[in-house]
């Protein structure tokens, strides 16, 4: 191994190198360093996007819903809370109620989806409500009516702008569950005061959401004093499925739940999906780039054709020939993986530290593309380029260990 390391070496540095030759090894150091680093890149941005989505998701909804079939309101949620509560694994408990209403303030209006919640509970794990940017109280008197008995709404930052709206202004939500009256279905309509203005930092929460007590939409929707459903923080989100058919056997017959994976299941499908396909196709990088190693090697064997006849005339085994080939093939390959891995987590560590590359929230619902370098892609990469340049060396290691020295010294 000494001799073949210590030729290949030689070969791999020698000033007498034709100029093409030396051109094309650089080229194909480049090649590979090109793929590793751009197969970095992709895969640190996928697995960036993927981690915040799901970081921003988790941060304002629930890892596991309880609720009854057919959209019937629970009743007992406070009892059936307190018990379900108690559940190993469960960090975090709260009833909420959704409805979909119409926030108008003068001549501005918008569809937006209200959450009626505990403000109490709700604090606790909803991090929307802890990034609130503008308010007129604290914590929960964020929700305390105004003097006049007036409810208090929290909503999001975009809304709020989009709208022109501020903490301490007034606004009507009107809810197409109406009440019926002499004149027909006249919709329920109450003013709402703002007090305060949150920012998730996820685009459709920012945009479309708002958070009022539970009374407040119990009375805009007309019903009782019941929820939707029961909402709960588990410690291990990636065990959610198990830890809702716990839960459904602790509330017993009659409930039916979802995760957070059930509800976002197309959006991270089709993220593994990209992933995939882009490790295929950018892979195609590396693939070329071993051609150009097979290439760099089939040069070097016709120009060092005479100085492998004289060293297998003096005794060297065509094995060691094939040997000293292989690890050219595999410095070269070496080379060229480093010098890409550490410039794909270079500058992907910069573009995801520094936000260097801006985007619309209204289509990737984050304002810049987030990376997120994982450190045992770096294993598998390269090992999937050293293997590609190991193979790239077989044709041109096997070609030299079957030169045969007299016929190429016979007219030396």
């Amino acid at each position: 191994m000494k001799f073949a390391w210590l030729l290949a070496r030689r070969y791999l540095r020698s000033p007498n190198k034709p100029a093409v030759l030396r051109l094309v090894t650089a080229l194909a150091v480049i090649g590979v360093a090109a793929g590793v680093a751009t197969l970095v890149i992709a895969l640190a941005m996928n697995t960036g996007f993927r981690l915040t989505l799901q970081d921003r998701l988790l941060g304002v909804t629930a890892h596991v819903n309880i609720q009854k079939p057919g959209g019937e309101g629970l009743a007992d949620y406070f009892a059936l809370a307190e018990r379900l509560g108690r559940t190993p694994g469960v960090r975090a408990v709260a009833p909420a109620i959704y409805l979909t209403v119409l926030l108008s303030s003068g001549n501005r209006a918008r569809g937006v989806v209200l959450k009626g919640i505990d403000p109490a509970l709700e604090a606790k794990r909803n991090e929307a409500l802890q990034h609130i940017v503008s308010r007129l109280g604290s914590g929960s008197g964020d929700f305390v009516p105004d003097s006049n008995g007036i409810d208090s709404i929290v909503i999001g930052k975009i809304l709020a702008e989009e709208l022109g709206l501020h903490a301490g202004d007034y606004v009507s939500l009107t809810s197409p569950a109406g009440r019926l009256t002499p004149f027909g279905l006249v919709p329920r309509s109450r003013r709402f005061r703002i007090a305060g203005i949150f920012d998730s930092g996820f685009y459709d929460y920012d945009a479309n959401w708002g958070f009022v007590t539970l009374s407040a939409v119990q009375s805009l929707a007309g019903v009782g004093d019941v929820v939707n459903e029961l909402e709960f923080r588990i410690a291990d989100v990636d065990r959610a499925e198990d830890m809702a058919k716990r839960l459904l056997q602790e509330a017993g017959p009659g409930y039916v739940s979802t995760t957070w994976m059930d509800e976002n299941r197309a959006l991270f499908r089709a993220l593994r999906l990209e992933k995939l396909v882009t490790a295929l196709f950018i892979g195609l990088i590396t693939f070329v780039a071993g051609l150009n190693i097979l290439v760099v090697l089939a040069m070097t064997v016709s120009d060092r054709a005479r100085d492998i006849a004289v060293l297998m005339a003096m005794g060297a085994r065509r094995e060691q020939v094939r040997r000293v080939f292989v690890l050219l093939g595999l410095a070269v390959g070496g080379f060229g993986t480093a010098a890409g891995l550490i410039a794909g987590y270079t500058l992907a560590w910069a573009a995801g530290k520094y936000q260097l590359i801006p985007l619309d929230p209204q289509v990737y619902s984050v304002p810049f593309v987030p990376f997120h370098p994982n450190g045992a892609d770096a294993l598998w990469i390269a090992g999937a380029a050293l293997v590609i340049s190991v193979g790239a060396t077989l044709v041109p290691a096997r070609s030299a260990a079957r030169i045969q020295p007299v016929e190429i010294l016979r007219y030396e």
